[in-house]
């Protein structure tokens, strides 16, 4: 396996939480940061589940309002 760094490991933490749903003010005190949006700029990747379930939301959405013309 290849080496794996300290702050390989804490950003993986951090997307894993934020990827679970915890509140990513939550997650930005656990990692002893300032703000919130050094964590998400910094930390938070996106995983191929959060752009499927952006677009889930998205045809839900369309799938409501066809119902609601139709």
């Amino acid at each position: 396996m290849p080496p794996i760094r300290l702050h390989d490991l804490r950003h993986s933490a951090a997307t894993i939480a934020l990827d679970a749903g915890v509140d990513i003010k939550v997650v930005s005190e656990q990692l002893g940061h300032s703000t919130t949006t050094l964590t998400r700029d910094t930390y938070q990747s996106v995983t191929k589940r959060m752009h499927q379930d952006a677009a889930d939301a998205v045809a839900k959405k369309i799938n409501r309002k066809r119902r609601k013309a139709g």
